[in-house]
């Protein structure tokens, strides 16, 4: 069942969801192009997606509806497999003796209909919904997974338990006959599968006197995610070696290594890290999604004059571009997104980095291996016979790398990097530090990114207002007024309003998420080597006096940054100070 361009205009005309005289024009052009109205009005702005399914579910005759709140039971979401309901957006919701109601984005995919009538041996009815409805029950998914994989990892570690009673094996041989061991292939598999699922950064596999307790970073927090008996040490760590080519009988020092796998669709890279504890050894494996496309400066959490000056800085084919923060707060993703911007066929672009974070197409990246005397510094005395226009170095490490980069973006290349500072104001003393004259830096720093990552709000939260002795509180952390200003600059509030007018948020717990929040965003500031601040790095100004002249110059900080973030409910003032006080 299909609904022709006739039918849709006259309902569009009828409905006044399109004003006449654009429905009309769009209508036109559907007709010399010979498309399908629905989607010129989609791609032209004119109807949103769901607006049009809306319309469509009403021409037709089909129900639509909307699960946005409703919570599906796991029995009945289960008879759909995952990988199919996110690839056809298919949700079985309902279910009677006879029929099972399914939810669906395009009812006329008759492949996916015809998958579930076959498994569920069902009669299937067809109903449209929207995309959020569909992604809430992508969720539930998830959720639904967390209590699968324990279940899984259970059973699997009482039978390894019952398997490796007795000594522990040492020899390599023993080790790697315990790794193809099918409790503990499953074991890890698993842990991997549910830690992608999770949304995890990172894996921590931490043995005990009488347990190995399994830990994930969601949104930049530790949380516990399981303990297994102490039996299972072995085989999982062995396990993770032989998946990251590691010695598997060298426990005495740590290694290093890396591996691949796909999982939904996706694929993730796992950074290894292994190190000798008293108890044994300590595992920890960084989750690295392997592509940076769809991300933007915009959905980064860039905003208004910052925002503004990297474009200013991209547009500069000499000089340096830096992000500073501590380790975890998305530097790299931030160079990756600029880099992005700047890939163009008229660029040559090579990069030093350890660990190649993302691949990029058209760009050339170098891993570092110290071990071969491959380091940061040998790597760019080498990219800058390779004729690069730009250069990214994945970190400045040391003294060396610093003059390097700094000759590279004084001999006409643009030069990208991370720093470990507090602030982008502590980068001048810090550069300094590293023996680099000061005259050198102001020729060829461009701007610095100061940033950190807190988490971000889900779409249920509660709204409230700050009393007059909360806005005093917060008056001693930040400049009250700079951050209105900006507010009003930005047309983010009334000319009128004042801070008993400012809403904020609060996390609330829902079917989304259990602590009312899900993902991270940045919080930035962004300064720009102007004449002023020259002077200053000159005179050997303090990181404290360079920031005071940033902020006269426009600088938001990171602090009034969160708080701008904060009233616009991206994420809550508690989570802010939390991590601008770390």
């Amino acid at each position: 069942m299909t609904v022709n361009n006739k039918q849709l205009k006259d309902f569009i005309a009828d409905s006044g969801l399109v004003p006449r005289t654009e429905l009309d024009e769009v209508a036109k052009r559907a007709e010399e192009k010979k498309t399908y109205l629905g989607d010129m009005l989609v791609s032209e702005g004119k109807l949103s997606d769901d607006d049009l399914r809306r319309t469509e579910a009403y021409i037709l005759g089909i129900p639509f509806v909307n699960l946005k709140t409703q919570k599906v039971e796991f029995d009945v979401l289960s008879l759909i497999p995952e990988p199919i309901a996110r690839k056809h957006n298919i949700i079985a919701f309902k279910k009677t003796p006879t029929a099972l109601e399914v939810a669906m984005l395009d009812t006329d995919d008759l492949t996916a209909i015809d998958f579930v009538k076959k498994k569920v041996g069902l009669k299937i009815l067809p109903r449209l919904t929207d995309e959020e409805s569909i992604k809430g029950m992508l969720l539930q998914y998830q959720r639904s997974l967390k209590a699968e994989f324990g279940d899984i990892i259970e059973k699997e570690s009482g039978t390894l338990k019952a398997a490796t009673a007795g000594a522990e094996p040492q020899s390599e041989d023993d080790l790697k006959k315990l790794a193809e061991d099918l409790p503990v292939v499953k074991i890890v598999d698993s842990l991997l599968s549910h830690a992608i699922t999770q949304g995890a950064s990172d894996i921590h596999i931490e043995p005990l006197d009488t347990q190995v307790v399994i830990r994930y970073r969601i949104d930049g927090l530790l949380h516990d995610a399981m303990t297994l008996p102490k039996t299972a040490a072995s085989g999982i760590v062995a396990r993770i070696k032989v998946l990251a080519n590691l010695k598997l009988d060298e426990k005495r020092l740590p290694q290093d290594g890396r591996f691949k796998i796909e999982s939904a669709g996706e694929k993730v890279a796992f950074r290894v890290s292994i190190l000798p504890v008293y108890f044994g050894e300590k595992t920890v494996m960084r989750l690295l999604r392997e592509s940076v496309s769809g991300f933007s400066l915009e959905s980064l959490g860039f905003h208004g004059l910052g925002l503004e000056r990297i474009y200013e800085a991209t547009k500069q084919r000499v000089g340096m571009i830096l992000t500073t923060g501590p380790t975890g707060s998305g530097k790299t993703t931030t160079l990756y997104t600029i880099l992005d911007i700047l890939n163009t066929p008229d660029v040559n672009i090579s990069t030093i980095e350890d660990p190649i974070e993302y691949q990029m197409t058209r760009v050339n990246q170098t891993q570092v291996k110290s071990e071969i005397g491959l380091t940061f510094a040998n790597g760019l005395r080498s990219l800058v016979r390779q004729d690069p226009d730009i250069i990214m170095v994945g970190e400045i490490r040391d003294t060396e790398t610093a003059s390097l980069a700094v000759n590279a973006a004084l001999t006409g290349h643009l030069v990208l990097s991370t720093l470990h500072t507090n602030s982008a104001a502590a980068t001048m003393p810090r550069l300094l530090d590293m023996d680099i004259e000061a005259f050198l830096i102001v020729s060829t720093v461009n701007v610095i990114i100061g940033q950190r990552l807190v988490r971000r709000l889900c779409s249920v939260k509660e709204k409230y207002f700050l009393s007059q002795e909360e806005v005093e509180i917060l008056g001693k952390s930040v400049d009250l007024d700079r951050i209105i200003n900006v507010l009003k600059e930005e047309k983010l509030i009334a000319p009128t309003d004042e801070w008993k007018d400012v809403p904020f948020y609060r996390p609330k717990k829902s079917s989304e998420s259990e602590d009312g929040y899900k993902g991270r965003v940045g919080i930035h500031e962004v300064m720009k080597m102007s004449p002023a601040i020259r002077e200053l790095i000159i005179k050997g100004a303090t990181a404290t006096e360079i920031e005071v002249q940033a902020k006269k110059e426009g600088m938001t900080t990171m602090l009034e940054d969160g708080i701008i973030k904060s009233m616009q409910g991206v994420t809550t003032i508690e989570e802010v100070l939390r991590v601008v006080s770390e």
